[in-house]
């Protein structure tokens, strides 16, 4: 098929010791899945060469659910689009004690505080508009590291949360609508 790409062989052959037709489909389910997944490294990797590394996909991803520590704030720094920003509080919870699986012990919190800016137009208005503290909503975005300078003249570094959807899970859009 690709020239240049070792062969992979692999047998259909059914296994005699199997004793149902349901764990025969498994297996044979099995088989092909790890094969197909040896040709798609196969390819990917002869595929793969310097120039096309440079515009290889990734992922940047993050799903946060939490509620919201401030009111948003729209921003607009001269020359740029405006941003509207809140914070999200999220949180993790644990048991401690005799060990993970006891119902005994005590129930330890730690809360998480995340940036999110919003600069999708219509998303922006909205999230100014409807995001209130003490909401509870998911934001899907992606996660971004920059810098910036603050009142002082002094470069700090800020991880943000670029959100590309927010879904309100509060009532709080439903009282006021």
């Amino acid at each position: 098929m690709f020239a240049g790409l070792p062969e992979i062989r692999f047998s259909l052959a059914p296994d005699l010791s199997l004793k149902s037709p349901r764990s025969c489909l498994r297996s044979t389910d099995k088989m092909l899945r790890s094969a197909s997944a040896q040709i798609f490294r196969q390819v990917v990797r002869y595929r793969s060469t310097d120039t096309s590394l440079i515009l290889e996909r990734s992922i940047n991803r993050v799903q946060l659910l939490g509620r919201v520590g401030q009111d948003p704030v729209m921003r607009q720094v001269e020359g740029r689009n405006p941003v509207t920003i809140f914070s999200l509080a999220t949180n993790e919870m644990w048991r401690s004690g005799d060990g993970e699986m006891s119902p005994t012990g005590d129930i330890s919190q730690k809360t998480t505080w995340h940036r999110v800016s919003v600069f999708k137009p219509g998303l922006r208005d909205v999230a100014y508009q409807y995001v209130k503290k003490g909401s509870r909503i998911l934001v899907e975005g992606k996660l971004d590291y920059g810098e910036y300078v603050d009142k002082n003249q002094v470069r700090r570094q800020a991880t943000t949360i670029i959100a590309d959807n927010i879904v309100f899970l509060s009532d709080n859009i439903r009282d006021r609508t």
